[in-house]
């Protein structure tokens, strides 16, 4: 396990799973969202975001978060585990709404000087909203896109009790759920 990829949807808590896991097993941490929107909410081009992606994962070790189709040939085929933090959906909206919400307040910097407001809140690009339309349908299909790469052994973690259990004994190799 020297290659993984974190995903779920927003408001999961990918990052941070993924900050630590990253930490723990002495890796580089990538975060796909930093890659993705530049200064002043813009998206990077696909090619220049595809570019990150490739140099970050053409490293010989890294955790990466992030659920990105457009660099998902990059990312999954280097990788060799796909951590799936596969939470229920209330878990996963409290999470986005008390994050969007401490970060409006504090005007906390998410990546490249771009912050949450009250005005985007609840626009269908903000987590809150992103969250809430993305949930199920990444439920769904996550265990047939993660079918398509047999170099990736999966590990589905279904609670954040039982992350953190794998994050603190497991993440040393243990599968949770293949």
């Amino acid at each position: 396990m020297l290659r993984i990829i974190v995903i779920d949807t927003t408001g999961s808590g990918k990052t941070t799973f993924a900050k630590a896991l990253a930490r723990r097993l002495g890796v580089p941490h990538g975060e796909q969202d930093a890659w993705n929107h530049e200064a002043g909410w813009q998206m990077a081009s696909p090619e220049r975001f595809r570019a990150r992606v490739d140099a970050f994962t053409s490293g010989p070790a890294w955790v990466m978060d992030g659920n990105y189709s457009k660099s998902r040939d990059i990312g999954w085929t280097r990788a060799d585990t796909l951590v799936w933090l596969d939470y229920p959906l209330h878990v996963v909206m409290w999470r986005a709404m008390t994050r969007s919400l401490r970060r409006v307040i504090t005007r906390e910097e998410l990546w490249n000087g771009n912050r949450e407001s009250w005005r985007n809140l609840f626009s269908p690009e903000a987590p809150i909203r992103w969250a809430w339309t993305t949930h199920r349908h990444r439920r769904q299909e996550t265990p047939g896109l993660a079918a398509q790469y047999p170099n990736l052994k999966l590990v589905r973690l279904r609670s954040p009790e039982e992350a953190q259990t794998w994050l603190e004994q497991g993440a040393r190799g243990a599968d949770a759920d293949g």
